[in-house]
């Protein structure tokens, strides 16, 4: 059954009580990454692993994400800086225990690459809190693997293009 979660703000992500930061880098342009995130929603699925859905609502101001197992959000998109910045906020969700959840995507040039940084911000009851840290390695390792699988799926496409 879906919850409604408490809406938060983009302040959120400084200052949420979980915080869960992760980075890397893609020989992709930021451009071509933020194309990825913002504007191509339905392609989550092909370089997501967890993703088994994705795509935008209300004209793009939201999305609509399912993931395996059977996790459903219901978003409003918070930030959607071309290049830089790429930031959800969950409004509804079928996670027990969750009360706010924000995602951030931030990009910055890394030579000819991007630097993305990833921040899941969260709150919820103790032991869901407890929860959260026990999953950071699975989420970090999920992170990475689909920057990785976008990065290829990306040079693939420039390479397609030339």
């Amino acid at each position: 059954m879906a919850r409604r979660l408490r809406p938060v703000g983009l302040d959120f992500i400084d200052d949420a009580p979980v915080r869960l930061v992760f980075a890397t880098e893609t020989a992709a342009p930021p451009e071509a990454v933020y194309q990825a995130l913002a504007r191509e929603v339905e392609g989550w699925a092909d370089w997501f692993g967890a993703v088994t859905l994705a795509r935008p609502t209300h004209g793009g101001a939201g999305r609509e994400i399912r993931l395996r197992g059977g996790v459903r959000f219901e978003e409003t998109v918070m930030a959607s800086d071309p290049e830089r910045r790429y930031a959800y906020r969950v409004d509804t969700t079928n996670v027990p225990g969750v009360r706010a959840l924000l995602e951030e995507w931030r990009l910055t040039p890394a030579g000819t690459g991007t630097h993305v940084r990833w921040t899941f911000a969260a709150d919820g009851p103790a032991l869901f809190r407890l929860g959260l840290a026990a999953a950071r390695p699975g989420l970090g390792h999920s992170f990475r693997t689909a920057v990785r699988a976008l990065d290829r799926r990306l040079t693939a496409r420039r390479g397609a293009d030339q």
